[in-house]
């Protein structure tokens, strides 16, 4: 692919430089000058109650899958690590982990871990591992608090093979379908109003299961183009689980009120795309949105303008919002976008995946419209709980940018994605006053993109050592130079 012309994020040595270029942008972005410690009150180092629960610090670690659990969703050694890994972190907020499909149909990819009954041993020894491995290195879990994501994949599912579609939609989506080769006249692939009402049921059990386990929350997952996000958009899906909001987040609320009634004394967390975009053409060139006729109502977005889908507006997301602290959500965490087809709104890297594009804006600009669309809605809603995403592009100013967030209430927790699999002891090092060590901070090649899209266990192949020596990294290298 060719070079990006944007600055590096690496080549911006000082706090006063990286101001100057956020300025050059035209971009305003609260950042500390130092690193405060956990001993001098860092506002990171804050515990904070959220339902009945003490969250120790405001570090969280989002679900991150390694499409490399067994075949039965059991976890394998590399998903043990990882969850070992989180728990090392220090972040005393897990939210989910892992994404776990409620259905085998509804994995993303072949090993994707299952939040079914047969997998309860693994999803045991994934929650043991997890916590013996923060008591191990940061003693107390009193106030650690993990949670499991529960999803399907809707239309990106791949439960068999990881090249091939398997997709279970909400509703036609003219952009969507075409992208995706899926026969827009071929109406066996969208949900039927039964089929709904079994998969509500799969959730429960799922939400039952993991409460018997002894996790602390579910978070019903409705983020990134998955079927519970699709929901949201379905305006032309007739009946009562589409058309006017309250349709369209009738399976979501739904299934939210059923884990409060059946799961007492469950937290419930929601993850959800707060704003979406047009698609965006997969290509080596700069990514450009698909075309749609100006003055043309979109009426397939969540959180999009619809007389222009590429601009935000966050009216129904917020009123959605009111609705899930109605149904007892205690607390919320914030993304945007898909992966699959706008990947430069939803993680800001300067080097695309495989599948993705040169990116069409500084990177930059995407971090801070997701830090001010989550601002917009604390302000909103400043009692409700709220976990903020797309840091990981800050490197090592994130650890500056988190501080200032946190101290002026603009969210409430900083949450990390790619980074922790690069450099899962930031959080450690940050409350001990030190900066990142800077060859573990992530420099968003994408790598642990490309690898899952092309059947590769994801991971930091350049960056974690342990990786490094895997034989999958030279079948990725070989993959890239093709």
């Amino acid at each position: 692919m060719t070079k990006s012309k944007y600055v590096k994020i690496a080549q911006l040595r000082t706090v006063e430089i990286f101001r100057e270029r956020l300025s050059e942008l035209g971009l305003q972005l609260p950042c500390d000058d130092t690193i405060i410690s956990q001993q001098d009150l860092s506002p990171l180092a804050e515990s904070m109650q959220v339902g009945n629960l003490r969250i120790g610090n405001r570090w969280c670690i989002h679900p991150m899958e390694g499409w490399d659990a067994n075949r039965d969703g059991s976890p394998s050694p590399l998903t043990l690590r990882r969850w070992a890994r989180f728990g090392e972190s220090g972040a005393k907020l897990i939210w989910g982990g892992e994404a776990a499909a409620v259905q085998p149909s509804g994995r993303a990819n072949p090993n994707q871990t299952l939040a079914t009954p047969d997998n309860e041993r693994g999803l045991r020894q994934l929650l043991k591992t997890l916590v013996d491995a923060h008591a191990a290195h940061c003693g107390a879990t009193d106030d650690l608090v993990v949670g499991l994501q529960l999803t399907h994949s809707g239309r990106f599912c791949k439960p068999a093979d990881h090249k091939k579609w398997q997709p279970h939609i909400a509703y036609h989506h003219p952009l969507l379908d075409a992208r995706f080769g899926i026969d827009p006249n071929d109406d066996s692939l969208v949900w039927t109003d039964d089929d709904l009402e079994r998969l509500i049921d799969d959730y429960v059990v799922a939400a039952k299961q993991a409460q018997h386990i002894g996790f602390d929350f579910v978070d019903v997952k409705a983020c990134h183009g998955y079927l519970l996000h699709e929901f949201l958009s379905a305006r032309i899906r007739p009946g009562r689980f589409g058309g006017d909001l309250a349709g369209r987040s009738r399976v979501l609320r739904t299934i939210i009120r059923r884990i409060g009634e059946e799961c007492p004394g469950l937290m419930i967390g929601v993850r959800l795309s707060l704003f979406d975009t047009l698609p965006y053409r997969a290509g080596p060139e700069a990514g450009v949105p698909v075309p749609w006729e100006p003055g043309q109502e979109y009426c397939y977005g969540f959180g999009v303008d619809a007389n222009n889908p590429l601009s935000i507006d966050l009216t129904e997301p917020i009123e959605l919002l009111r609705m899930l602290v109605e149904l007892g959500v205690a607390m919320v965490n914030l993304s945007c976008g898909s992966p699959y087809y706008n990947p430069h709104i939803q993680r800001p890297a300067i080097f695309p995946p495989s599948d993705g594009y040169r990116p069409p804006e500084d990177p930059l600009v995407g971090v801070v419209r997701q830090i001010q669309a989550v601002a917009e809605v604390k302000a909103e809603l400043p009692d409700l709980p709220l976990v903020g995403s797309g840091y990981t592009y800050l490197q090592e100013f994130l650890p500056l940018v988190a501080q200032a967030l946190v101290r002026e209430r603009m969210v409430d927790f900083v949450g990390l994605g790619r980074m922790v699999l690069s450099h899962p002891t930031l959080p450690r090092e940050v409350a001990a006053g030190r900066p990142p060590v800077r060859k573990l901070v992530c420099r968003t090649f994408s790598d642990c993109t490309t690898a899952p899209r092309n059947g590769i266990v994801s991971g930091c192949y350049p960056l974690d050592e342990y990786y490094k020596r895997l034989p999958e990294r030279a079948e990725l290298q070989q993959f890239k130079r093709s």
